[in-house]
């Protein structure tokens, strides 16, 4: 797929910043003539085309002129579009479930910043009640399962998933977002990984100890493999809904597996991730999977062992050093620590220029390490786009 190449060319004022403590950069490829941020470079790379967005080009390992960027929750609480859509419309539930909604929620940013990626407005729990899981989001506390499964007989009145019959406003924002965004950028999908549904169902909602779900895992483990192959069995069919219906690459979360010890991980979440990227890919099999789990530094290099296209690393990981771990035959996304954003420009250039220069210049989408933080002022976002896109391998 993609491997880490030599770096791309980056204003000399910041060269010479970080030869003094890092020593001389690397030579760039014979093939990449030396640019300013922002000039024209006449290379022959793909910049995104009526076929294939940039995003996706660059996940394939195809030469392009820069990395891809899109950020993770770049529609969401720190626009203040957003803010005013929510004080007309204040349940998350209904922002999430009706077309129209979620389409402009999903447009926002895009209209603003123009991202290579174009994420659809949801949420990883929104599969839930077609499970027979009913659920909500309160303000201020966030998820709440009214029934939490912790028995054998709670688990096995979990149906599977069927996406047609309980969430085609989904297909059907997807398929607005793919006219209105043109090829311009790719539209993105995304699901929640299989334990970390599990563990949002078993504990009843958000957790800082996951005991209750850890309490399950090891004394009654076959009541969670059972939730746990509905869920992945239900993902995956979701995964391919998605496809069918617009979305050009998939993130899949699982953002409470690394609460897991490497060993469990191994039996409780790796297994069932694995198995929906083979499942999809009897279906789907030139559809860009992205596999996101926050505070993965421990089990960086399991993850690859799912078969995902992307390992989107969090900021505790070093990108050079993430990209030497999980090997070169896998792209990576990230990832850059939101608070950034809350820094100075120079500051945030500086973070945006360090970061593509150590993932090199194949196979890596830009992104921050975890969701954009609440207060995040608009104009550094814009300012993170800006330079992003005027970087020139």
């Amino acid at each position: 797929m993609a491997t880490a190449c030599p770096p791309l060319s980056l204003p000399p004022s910041y060269l010479s910043r970080r030869s003094a403590r890092a020593g001389p950069a690397r030579r760039p490829l014979p093939s990449v003539r030396c640019s300013a941020i922002g000039e024209a470079v006449a290379e022959t790379a793909t910049v995104g085309t009526a076929e294939e967005p940039l995003l996706v080009s660059a996940i394939k390992g195809k030469k392009v002129e820069r990395p891809p960027v899109w950020l993770m929750r770049q529609a969401g609480r720190y626009m203040k579009s957003y803010q005013l859509l929510c004080e007309r419309h204040p349940s998350f539930r209904e922002r999430s479930e009706n077309v129209d909604l979620v389409v402009e929620i999903s447009l926002q940013p895009w209209k603003v910043f123009k991202p290579d990626g174009v994420i659809l407005f949801s949420d990883i729990l929104t599969p839930l009640p077609g499970m027979n899981i009913p659920f909500d989001i309160v303000k201020g506390k966030g998820p709440v399962i009214f029934d939490p499964l912790r028995t054998a007989a709670a688990v096995g009145e979990v149906r599977e998933f069927v996406p047609e019959e309980w969430v085609p406003y989904v297909g059907q924002a997807l398929n607005l977002l793919r006219d209105e965004v043109n090829n311009e950028a790719a539209v993105l999908g995304f699901v929640g990984a299989p334990f970390t549904l599990a563990s949002y169902c078993v504990e009843g909602g958000s957790s800082k100890n996951f005991s209750k779900i850890k309490k399950m895992a090891f004394s009654e483990p076959a009541i969670l493999h059972n939730l746990l192959q509905k869920f992945a069995t239900s993902m995956a069919n979701y995964i391919k809904y998605q496809a069918d219906n617009g979305a050009q690459a998939v993130q899949i979360f699982d953002s409470w597996a690394t609460e897991l010890s490497p060993v469990d991980f191994e039996e409780f979440s790796l297994p069932y991730l694995k198995q929906i990227v083979d499942s999809v890919r009897e279906t789907h099999p030139d559809l860009p999977l992205i596999l996101y789990a926050s505070g993965s530094g421990g089990l960086l290099e399991r993850l690859p062992l799912t078969g995902v296209d992307v390992v989107s690393l969090d900021w505790t990981v070093d990108m050079a050093e993430g990209r030497k771990r999980l090997g070169s035959n896998i792209a990576v996304q990230g990832n850059i620590d939101p608070g950034v954003l809350f820094g100075s420009k120079e500051f945030i250039s500086k973070r945006i220029y360090d970061t593509v220069q150590k993932a090199g210049n194949s196979g890596h989408v830009l992104n921050l390490g975890h969701g954009i933080k609440v207060g995040t002022p608009e104009e550094n976002v814009a300012h993170f786009f800006e330079v992003a896109k005027g970087i020139r391998y």
